[in-house]
Parts: C-alpha cells; sequence; structure tokens
C-alpha cells in the first residue's frame, strides 16, 4: 500500500433504523481495518454481519427507527463518542445519519470528524423534490416530474400524463414512518394511479415523475469523495447490471466502467452546489435524447462503494479518512472491468432480468477481478452471520414478490 492511515483516528459506522444485513458498512469496516485503524459500529443487536467482522473494536448495540427526536440521536452519538475517548471519523450509511450529522455540525464537532457542509444541503439531496430543483436551477438532466400537493392535483395529472409513471416518495425521511409507497412504484395506468392515490391522505407525500423505457436506457453510477473545496479526492464510475429489487433498487451486479463525461458531469455539479464528503449517484442514459439523468444523490457512503478503488488502493472511505486526518489521498486510475457482486441478492435478480429487455452494453464480457460484498477469506464471519440471519426474512420477501405480481394489479414495485 502506497500510503499510511492514521492509526490514531478511529473510524465510527453511524446507521440509524432496522437493516441488520448491511454489506456497505461491513465494507467500511474491513477496507479501514485492513489498514489498521481501529474501527467501531452502532449495530441493531451483538449478532450482526458488522458485529461480527473481525476488524471491528467494538459494536455498540443501540436500536433505532430513524424517526427518533434528532436531539435523542444527537445525544446517542456524543455518548458514543465519549465511550471511543478520542475524536473520531463518522462514517454516515444512510440519509437519516448523513443529515443529523450535517444538520448538528457544532455541537459534534468536538467529538468527531467529519466534512464541513451547508447544513441544509444533505436533506435537500436527499430528498427527491430538492434534487429535482437543483437539477433544474444547475442545468443537470433528470426526469420529467410533479410534486402533487392534494388528491384533486394527482387526478389532473392522470388526465394528461403518458403511462406508466413512476411513484417515489417525496422524502427519504418518510419511508419508515409514513411511506406512501414501497420503494420506486411503475403504475400502469390512470386507474391504478387513481386507486393508490386514494390512500394518499389530503397531501400525498410522492413524486411522479416520468418513466425511462428500460429498454431504451442504461444505469451508471458515480461514487466519489470531495474534499472541502468540492475538488475531487476520489471519482469513479461504473455500470450497473443487476438491482433488487429489479430496476430500482440496491446495486447487486456491477462493472467498473470509464466514463470521463459522466465523471466531469458529477464533479461540475458538486462544485456549483458547493457539497463535500462521500457521495453515491444513480443515474439512467437514456438512449432516447442521449442524456444521463440524475435519479438519485446519496450525500453519504454507498453500500457498493467497495467496487470502485483505484490504483494506489484508495477507495471513497479510505480517501475520507485521508483527508479528515490530513493526509494526502493518492491519485491513480479506477481498476476498470473490476466486477461487484452482492451474494444473497444477485441470484434473484438475474432471475428477473432475464425477460426484463435490460441490457448494459457497456458492461465488459469478461470481468477483470470481482469483489464480493459479504465473502472474504481474511473475515469470514459476517458472510456466515449473514446466512443465518438472511434464510427467513429473504424468503419471506421473495414470497411477497410473488404475490404481488400474481396479483397483476397495475402496478409494480421495480
Amino acid at each position: 500500500m502506497p500510503f499510511e492511515a492514521d492509526r490514531d483516528v478511529p473510524g465510527l459506522i453511524v446507521k440509524f433504523g432496522d437493516y441488520p444485513l448491511h454489506h456497505g458498512g461491513v465494507g467500511a469496516i474491513r477496507s479501514l481495518g485492513r489498514l489498521g485503524v481501529p474501527m467501531y459500529a452502532i449495530t441493531e443487536d451483538p449478532y450482526t454481519p458488522a458485529a461480527s467482522s473481525r476488524y471491528l473494536k467494538k459494536a455498540f448495540v443501540w436500536p433505532t427507527t430513524g424517526a427518533e427526536d434528532p436531539g435523542h440521536l444527537v445525544e446517542g452519538l456524543l455518548r458514543v463518542g465519549r465511550r471511543i475517548g478520542r475524536p473520531t471519523v463518522l462514517i454516515p450509511t444512510d440519509e437519516e445519519a448523513a443529515v443529523l450529522i450535517a444538520e448538528h455540525q457544532d455541537e459534534l464537532a468536538g467529538s468527531f470528524l467529519f466534512p464541513r457542509v451547508d447544513p441544509a444541503l444533505p436533506r435537500r439531496l436527499a430528498s427527491k423534490q430538492g434534487l429535482h430543483e437543483l437539477c433544474v436551477e444547475h442545468g443537470v438532466a433528470s426526469p420529467a416530474a410533479v410534486f402533487p400537493e392534494s388528491y384533486d392535483d394527482v387526478v389532473a395529472f392522470a388526465g394528461t400524463a403518458r403511462f406508466p409513471v413512476v411513484a417515489k416518495n417525496r422524502e427519504a425521511f418518510v419511508r419508515r414512518r409514513r411511506p406512501a409507497v414501497n420503494g420506486t412504484t411503475r403504475i400502469a395506468t390512470r386507474e391504478g394511479l387513481l386507486s393508490l392515490a386514494r390512500d394518499w391522505g389530503e397531501e400525498p407525500g410522492v413524486i411522479l415523475q416520468e418513466y425511462l423505457p428500460r429498454e431504451e436506457a442504461e444505469d451508471w453510477i458515480v461514487h466519489a469523495c470531495f474534499g472541502p473545496d468540492s475538488t475531487p479526492r476520489a471519482l469513479f464510475t461504473g455500470v450497473k447490471v443487476r438491482s433488487w429489487p429489479p430496476h430500482a433498487g440496491m446495486t447487486a451486479n456491477a462493472y467498473v466502467v470509464d466514463n470521463p463525461e459522466l465523471a466531469d458531469l458529477a464533479a461540475r455539479f458538486i462544485k456549483q452546489i458547493g457539497f463535500s464528503g462521500i457521495i453515491d449517484l444513480d443515474l439512467r442514459f437514456d438512449r432516447r435524447d442521449g442524456q444521463y439523468k440524475l435519479l438519485d444523490f446519496n450525500p453519504r457512503m454507498g453500500a457498493q462503494f467497495r467496487l470502485f478503488e483505484n490504483e494506489s488502493g484508495v477507495d471513497v472511505v479510505r480517501a475520507l479518512h485521508l483527508d479528515l486526518t490530513g493526509r494526502a489521498v493518492p491519485e491513480g486510475e479506477q481498476r476498470a472491468g473490476h466486477r461487484y457482486i452482492v451474494e444473497n441478492i444477485d441470484l434473484p435478480a438475474l432471475l428477473a432480468y432475464r425477460r426484463s429487455g435490460y441490457t448494459t452494453p457497456h458492461a465488459p464480457a469478461r470481468a477483470s477481478g470481482t469483489e464480493l460484498a459479504w465473502f472474504a477469506g481474511d473475515d469470514p464471519l459476517p458472510f456466515l452471520t449473514m446466512l443465518a440471519r438472511f434464510v427467513r426474512p429473504g424468503a419471506k420477501h421473495l414470497h411477497q414478490l410473488w404475490r404481488t405480481n400474481r396479483r397483476g394489479s397495475g402496478t409494480s414495485t421495480k
């Protein structure tokens, strides 16, 4: 490794909500732990895959929902910081954590290290409406969208819309409390939309978006870490082959693919909005007009970040730690052709994609190497723990999807 991390500065994985099978947190623990950085994590219980990693110094068991009062969460973080006993780099793995850190920077600054940003920016980026408005403001392509304020607005939209359309929860922070839809939902007909909308209440918390036909599209991802001046310390591009749930969920299979146009687009946008820290972007290349359309902006580490590493051994989590501890971030080309597989979701994703009409012409015919999300020869317990915990909920989830598809109600979660 052509660099050394500061082993006197620990890292803390911060997550709010009940999702114990999170491979991104395990990847971050391994990435910095292999450099000798002491790693800590907030976990739902003592038996999560993250808690079983040999590279984790201590798991702080703190069950949360993501809907707690911010003051309660800040105090809990400070309590964890006091137990660690020294300044620690915060690594958020969800929007709730990223937004909380940004909005309470002054309170957390004494105990933790993190990028300083406009306190309101991460919440705006995590909001579907806020992101769409920023895209319009800065000339970044995104799918056409409307934001209904009432059932009558939905009816008016349904009268002129071109179906199918896509419905998403407007704000990231309602997904665990009062979601209008269970994830990104493709709605095939006017009747299907109005049927769903009757359950959304007087103030629908949704965004209704144009549908980009998957037969005419290709999904791309950008992961990067930006310094205080919004200059990239590390920036990577790749193409998503499969996701779960299909076409709108977590990456299940992806490749590193050089895309200078996309890298330039992302760097310019970050500079314009003044963001610093780690980003995870989802974009869809629309072959009909030749534009990359920004779908999601995650102002934090993405679960599949370990897909990307440069020739110097830098990924975005390592870049963040190096930058926040005052060390240079070595440059280098990304390892093009490398593949990433999430073992527990790629097989069902493969089966779902067989008849989808979706293709990825930019994906290499053969991988130059493979990174597995869960299994690692030097750290096998997280994989075994994942298997033990995945069987029952995984089977239940697959059964629910089968029942949804069997009903054929005119809507589908994709």
